[in-house]
């Protein structure tokens, strides 16, 4: 289990939301125009919605950045104010939001819980032997796949927050009603202050661990992102200007409709189905991968796909 975290990790808001009845269809249309402007903020890695279910009563949408700075940005900004605002019409009630810190994704679909303490100044050390002894006893059981414990965030979440992830909702169930869970709850009490909630595992591989409890490997550098971004962005600006030439529209607009289709085309296909596959293990190298071999290996990639497009558009303008 670990407990505080670099503040340059990446970083992961889980926000949960009820909608009033027949407003469904409304809503999930405004998270979808709200996660696209997430996009648009530095360091943004992904947001996913994930509907109700008989294990997770509520809307919920995670969103990634890579440092909690970045997350904060955007938890914080005017065009998210904005956003709610406007949104308020289709809540039933208030937001739940929390803010983890640290690791990557992980590929196993599993159910996460996350639990929300307020803890005491003067009683950090005895919630953190109670956490300890909780942990002990979960792993205990049929299908626990990892736990986490994260500290609080100055200017963004007082609560600690835990994580723990087991491989079905039977297995979880199994610990949660356990004799040996309400004993340790007793033992506890002073720390019976906090709020649960189950994650169905359309979501078990957005958190901020990996299934065996140990630290992932960090988010990709900037420098990474950018290349990342370059690889995916040139085929898609020529393919789309070559489309558009035909239809001679002036600079102006061109670039207009350009850039919109590019932000789309990027977002929903060059990302996700091309540069993610092609660089996936550069950006996320296994903690065991010398970094020097990681970044050759990437670099060359790079390097490769590059000059097989700058080939291809040379051929395409110039000798056909």
């Amino acid at each position: 289990m670990n407990s505080a975290k670099n503040v340059a990790s990446a970083a992961t808001a889980i926000i949960g939301q009820k909608v009033l009845p027949g407003m469904e269809r409304e809503y999930e249309q405004w998270q979808e125009d709200l996660n696209t402007a997430a996009a648009y903020y530095p360091g943004f890695l992904g947001a996913e919605i994930s509907r109700p279910t008989p294990l997770q009563p509520d809307w919920v949408v995670v969103y990634r950045f890579d440092s909690v700075a970045h997350l904060q940005a955007w938890i914080n900004s005017a065009t998210r104010q904005t956003y709610l605002d406007v949104g308020a019409k289709y809540f039933d009630g208030p937001a739940t939001q929390q803010v983890v810190s640290s690791g990557t994704r992980s590929l196993d679909p599993l159910v996460t819980v996350v639990v929300t303490h307020r803890v005491p100044p003067n009683h950090v050390d005895d919630f953190l032997d109670w956490q300890h002894h909780m942990a002990e006893e979960e792993r205990k059981f049929e299908g626990f796949r990892g736990t986490e414990l994260f500290r609080p965030i100055e200017g963004l979440q007082e609560e600690w927050t835990t994580l723990y992830r087991y491989d079905s909702a039977e297995h979880l169930d199994a610990w949660l009603t356990s004799p040996q869970r309400q004993e340790v709850l007793a033992q506890g009490e002073k720390f019976n202050d906090f709020r649960l909630r189950t994650i169905d595992n359309s979501f078990g591989s957005w958190f901020a661990f990996e299934g065996n409890g140990k630290q992932a490997p960090p988010p990709p550098s900037e420098t990474k992102t950018s290349l990342a971004v370059w690889v995916g962005l040139y085929p898609t600006v020529v393919l789309l200007t070559l489309a558009l030439l035909p239809l001679h529209m002036p600079l102006w607009i061109g670039l207009l409709v350009g850039n919109l289709l590019s932000s789309f085309i990027m977002s929903f296909l060059t990302m996700p189905y091309y540069v993610n596959p092609l660089l996936g293990r550069w950006l996320r190298p296994p903690p065991d991968e010398p970094a020097a071999r990681s970044n050759a290996r990437g670099l060359g990639i790079v390097a490769m796909a590059m000059v097989f497009w700058a080939a291809v558009f040379y051929l395409v303008t110039v000798r056909f």
